[in-house]
Protein backbone atom coordinates (compact mmCIF):
# COMPACT_ATOMS: atom_id res chain seq x y z
CA UNK A 1 0.00 0.00 0.00
CA UNK A 2 1.36 3.41 -0.98
CA UNK A 3 0.51 6.09 1.36
CA UNK A 4 1.38 9.69 0.30
CA UNK A 5 1.54 12.61 2.16
CA UNK A 6 2.71 16.54 0.38
CA UNK A 7 6.39 15.65 -0.18
CA UNK A 8 6.72 11.91 1.43
CA UNK A 9 5.53 8.52 0.17
CA UNK A 10 5.57 5.18 1.47
CA UNK A 11 5.61 1.54 0.91
CA UNK A 12 5.06 -1.10 3.85
CA UNK A 13 6.31 -4.30 2.19
CA UNK A 14 6.94 -6.04 5.81
CA UNK A 15 5.27 -9.55 4.83
CA UNK A 16 5.74 -9.55 0.95
CA UNK A 17 7.86 -12.00 -0.66
CA UNK A 18 10.75 -11.56 -2.86
CA UNK A 19 10.79 -11.02 -5.94
CA UNK A 20 7.21 -9.19 -5.77
CA UNK A 21 8.61 -7.02 -2.73
CA UNK A 22 11.00 -5.22 -5.82
CA UNK A 23 8.52 -5.56 -8.15
CA UNK A 24 6.51 -3.37 -6.26
CA UNK A 25 8.98 -1.11 -5.02
CA UNK A 26 10.19 -0.41 -8.49
CA UNK A 27 6.82 0.20 -9.68
CA UNK A 28 5.85 2.83 -7.14
CA UNK A 29 9.54 4.37 -7.87
CA UNK A 30 8.47 4.46 -11.51
CA UNK A 31 5.30 7.23 -10.62
CA UNK A 32 7.93 9.21 -9.41
CA UNK A 33 9.89 12.03 -10.56
CA UNK A 34 13.66 12.17 -10.47
CA UNK A 35 14.92 13.68 -6.83
CA UNK A 36 11.69 13.00 -5.02
CA UNK A 37 11.74 10.46 -2.12
CA UNK A 38 9.84 7.08 -1.36
CA UNK A 39 9.96 5.65 2.22
CA UNK A 40 9.85 1.19 2.37
CA UNK A 41 9.44 -0.88 4.91
CA UNK A 42 11.56 -4.52 4.08
CA UNK A 43 11.71 -7.53 6.05
CA UNK A 44 15.21 -8.24 6.92
CA UNK A 45 17.21 -11.25 5.12
CA UNK A 46 16.28 -11.93 1.19
CA UNK A 47 13.97 -9.15 1.26
CA UNK A 48 16.74 -6.69 2.62
CA UNK A 49 19.35 -8.43 0.05
CA UNK A 50 17.50 -8.13 -2.95
CA UNK A 51 15.57 -5.21 -2.80
CA UNK A 52 18.52 -2.63 -2.00
CA UNK A 53 21.21 -3.98 -4.26
CA UNK A 54 18.54 -3.97 -7.17
CA UNK A 55 17.24 -0.58 -6.51
CA UNK A 56 20.91 0.67 -5.91
CA UNK A 57 21.54 -0.93 -9.71
CA UNK A 58 18.81 0.61 -11.29
CA UNK A 59 20.50 4.24 -10.31
CA UNK A 60 18.23 4.93 -7.05
CA UNK A 61 20.26 6.14 -4.12
CA UNK A 62 19.02 4.26 -1.09
CA UNK A 63 19.74 4.88 2.66
CA UNK A 64 18.67 2.59 5.66
CA UNK A 65 16.95 5.32 7.97
CA UNK A 66 15.50 2.91 10.54
CA UNK A 67 16.43 -0.10 11.45
CA UNK A 68 14.21 -2.94 13.94
CA UNK A 69 15.40 -6.59 14.95
CA UNK A 70 13.33 -8.06 11.90
CA UNK A 71 12.59 -5.69 10.14
CA UNK A 72 14.11 -2.11 8.38
CA UNK A 73 13.02 1.66 6.42
CA UNK A 74 14.89 2.50 3.90
CA UNK A 75 14.90 6.16 1.99
CA UNK A 76 14.68 5.94 -1.94
CA UNK A 77 15.37 9.07 -3.75
CA UNK A 78 14.72 8.47 -7.33
CA UNK A 79 17.56 9.15 -9.80
CA UNK A 80 17.47 9.61 -13.14
CA UNK A 81 16.39 6.14 -14.71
Amino acid sequence: MIRESSSEHYLDLRGTPCPLNFIRSSLAIEELEQNQSLHIDLDKGEPEMMVIPGLKNAGHHVEIICEDLSWLRVKVTCGDV
